[in-house]
């Protein structure tokens, strides 16, 4: 037995396998799909289902899921499987268009620390190669023994030849990470796939927006950012970002160089003596600033317990959840 999918935004179709997720049939079927972290922390591919039964097994295996969004008739597609056809309120962005997903040589052509334990890389392609990501995206870096490690685009690389920026944290014993930091050198060759994600700037939209990132989560905020100021976006922009010290902030005079457009609130959840700014969680310094966000479009970055706990202030005031993007990441310590 098999169902079908349509995507309310443009009546395409998939077909649905009711021993798979949802989020897989889709991808499988070329649709570029909205996730993060596949395994139900983060909320990233969070659709409400318009018509249609699903069956999400153990709520433990979904905490982005409240029981009231369930209700309210919201799905996690990494987690739900179709029990009959499906009617899924997914718009995909405007613009994006059709991407092809490939597997490319890269090679490292600058290394630099930009914090002790965050690396960026400059990665350049063939010359007759181009990647055509946009801001926001990531791509993946394919290991030994059928391994993947994710990481966001820093920039909108949309010139040919222009180098792919990456932001790497160090976490020692992680295989990747590691590699990166111990033994990696200029001149390295690397094998990636991508574009991948619909962690993309709305251009269709004219609300105003508020970035949030959160550690290395600045990475795809700052392409993000430079796309919309390099288009000259005329919508007020307003960014948090939060980290633990002074340190982990680690562009941050870079942020502060955009204060003639955007409203920069660097946050730090446990500064050391000298810290002047704000202090404590992101999301609560943003639900202390913002009083109705019912008008504006959200794009937040980081680990999956932030991102959901800047969601679920952000809805509180007012935001529809439709304008709610996110791209949340779980660690690879492996």
């Amino acid at each position: 037995m098999s169902f079908t999918a349509t995507l309310a935004g443009s009546g395409e179709t998939f077909p649905l396998d009711p021993e798979r997720c949802v989020l897989d049939c889709g991808i499988d079927a070329g649709f570029r799909l909205p996730f993060g972290c596949r395994d139900g922390n983060c909320g990233s591919c969070k659709t409400r289902v318009v018509s249609g039964v699903v069956d999400h097994g153990p709520a433990a295996e979904r905490p982005a899921l409240s029981p009231a969004e369930e209700a309210d008739g919201y799905a996690l597609l990494c987690r739900a499987r179709a029990r009959s056809d499906l009617l899924l309120a997914v718009t995909l962005p405007a613009g994006m268009g059709v991407q092809e997903v490939r597997t490319l040589p890269v090679r490292v052509v600058a290394m630099e620390r930009l914090a002790p334990d965050v690396m960026q890389l400059s990665l350049a392609l063939p010359k007759t190669e181009h990647l055509g990501a946009l801001a926001g995206q990531y791509l993946e870096f394919l290991l030994k023994g059928g391994k993947t490690r994710a990481f966001s685009l820093a920039n909108a690389p949309r010139a040919a030849g222009e180098p792919l920026e990456l932001h790497i944290r160090h976490y020692p014993g992680g295989v990747f990470s590691d590699f990166v930091f111990n033994d990696l050198a200029v001149g390295a060759l690397l094998r990636i796939r991508g574009p991948l994600g619909t962690f993309t700037l709305r251009e269709d939209s004219s609300r105003p927006r508020l970035f949030v990132a959160g550690g290395t989560g600045f990475a795809p905020i700052k392409g993000l950012i430079e796309q919309a100021l390099a288009a000259g976006s005329t919508q007020s922009m307003q960014l948090y970002w939060g980290a633990r010290d002074r340190p982990d902030l680690y562009l941050h005079d870079l942020a502060q160089g955009w204060a003639s457009r955007v409203a920069y609130t660097p946050v730090l959840s446990e500064p050391t003596a000298g810290w002047a700014g704000r202090a404590g969680m992101v999301h609560e310094a943003i639900g202390a600033d913002l009083a109705d966000a019912s008008g504006i479009d959200a794009y937040v970055s980081g680990p999956p317990p932030m991102v959901r706990a800047v969601r679920e202030v952000l809805i509180a005031r007012g935001l529809d959840p439709d304008h709610f993007f996110s791209d949340a990441f779980e660690s690879a310590r492996s």
